[in-house]
C-alpha cells in the first residue's frame, strides 16, 4: 500500500522531517556541547580566581620566608648560651624590679605547624609602680634578642594603693 501524496504534502512531510532532525541534532548534539562549554567557562573563571589567590599566597609566603631569614640572622647574633630566663633576670635588675619578682616559670613549646621550639617564661612581679613595669616592658620589647611579651595581666595590689602586680608570659625562639 503506497501512499500517494501530492507535491504540497510531500513538501510538508519533508519540512517536518527536517524540523524533527534539527530538533534531534540540537537536543542531543548541540545543546550538551553548549552546556559543557558554559560549565568549562565557569570552571576556568573559578580556576583563574584560585590561581590569583595562590599567587598572592605565594608572595606572602616568600615575604614570610624573607622575614624568617632575617630573624634567623638576628637569632644567630645572640650571645652564646642565651637563655630567656637569665635574660629576663638581667633586665629586671636593670629596671629595678628584681626584688619584686614573685616567681619565674620557664618552659618550652614545640609549634607543630612551623616545627619551631619556643622558650617561654611566665613571671609574676609584685608591688611595683606602673612606671617600673613600663620601663621593664620597654627593655624586653626593644631588645636585640627578639623577645616578645605574649600576654600581660595587670592587677591592683591590695596592700599598697600605688602599686600593681603583673603576670607576664614572655617568649622567644629557642636558640
Amino acid at each position: 500500500m503506497a501512499l500517494i501524496m501530492n507535491r504540497r504534502e510531500k513538501y510538508s512531510v519533508f519540512v517536518a522531517c527536517v524540523l524533527i532532525l534539527a530538533v534531534i541534532v540540537y537536543q542531543f548534539g548541540l545543546s550538551p556541547f553548549l552546556e559543557k562549554k558554559k560549565l568549562f567557562d565557569r570552571q576556568l573563571a573559578s580556576k583563574k580566581e584560585v590561581l590569583k589567590e595562590v599567587t598572592l599566597l605565594k608572595l606572602e609566603y616568600e615575604k614570610i620566608l624573607n622575614t624568617s631569614e632575617n630573624l634567623k640572622k638576628i637569632y644567630s647574633q645572640r650571645d652564646e648560651g642565651f637563655t630567656l630566663f637569665a635574660f629576663l633576670e638581667n633586665l629586671a635588675v636593670k629596671a629595678g624590679v628584681a626584688g619584686n619578682i614573685d616567681y619565674m616559670k620557664p618552659s618550652s613549646f614545640l609549634d607543630k605547624v612551623s616545627k619551631i621550639e619556643l622558650s617561654i617564661v611566665e613571671m609574676k612581679i609584685k608591688e611595683i609602680k606602673l612606671s617600673q613595669l613600663m620601663s621593664y616592658l620597654y627593655l624586653v620589647e626593644t631588645s636585640k634578642n627578639v623577645v616578645f611579651v605574649k600576654r600581660l595581666a595587670i592587677s591592683r595590689d591590695g596592700k599598697n594603693k600605688g602599686s600593681i602586680s603583673a603576670v607576664l608570659h614572655v617568649e622567644t625562639i629557642k636558640s
